[in-house]
């Protein structure tokens, strides 16, 4: 994979967060420098690229380990080539590969408000709901959140 690339792709998904949330300064001021971090992860079992042919790597996916769970961190698909499968390929070849590694579960955590990743990944399989992370916002104004989801007759904001 080119560096360069992954750093790239990885700035168009801290873009789509800053998008989603309308929060400019989200990732900081230089929305790829997270990429460097993450690379040096001691739990990150792999990263794998979607190559298209006439258009090059127009995606990313990682697995991070821990034991034998496993989590999709990042799946990122350039813009423009939304929509068309990509992340749902990547999604099956990673679960292959976790299958291949001995692992038992794999996990994914989308932010609540990317309706289109959560509709991605249930249709990929991921149908379990097998945990929630929940926040106390320490420092955001109270009109930065939405009205989000209900679960189990509790109304939350995301």
């Amino acid at each position: 994979m080119d560096h360069g690339v992954g750093r790239q792709l990885w700035g168009e998904l801290t873009e789509r967060h800053r998008e989603l949330y309308d929060d400019p300064g989200y990732g900081g001021a230089d929305p790829t420098a997270a990429f460097e971090e993450y690379l040096t992860r001691l739990d990150l079992s792999g990263v794998w690229v979607a190559d298209h042919p006439e258009a090059g790597v127009i995606g990313l996916v990682g697995l991070i380990a821990d034991g034998r769970r496993g989590a999709v961190e990042p799946i990122v698909v350039a813009d423009g080539h939304r929509g068309a499968g990509v992340a749902t390929t990547m999604l099956g070849f990673l679960a292959e590969e976790a299958r291949r590694r001995g692992l038992t579960s794999l996990t994914v955590s989308p932010e609540t408000r990317n309706v289109e990743a959560i509709g991605c990944l249930h249709a990929a399989g991921f149908t379990v709901l097998s945990s929630v992370e929940l926040t106390l916002d320490l420092g955001r104004k109270p009109t930065a959140w939405r009205d989000g989801p209900q679960l189990h007759a509790l109304d939350f904001r995301s």
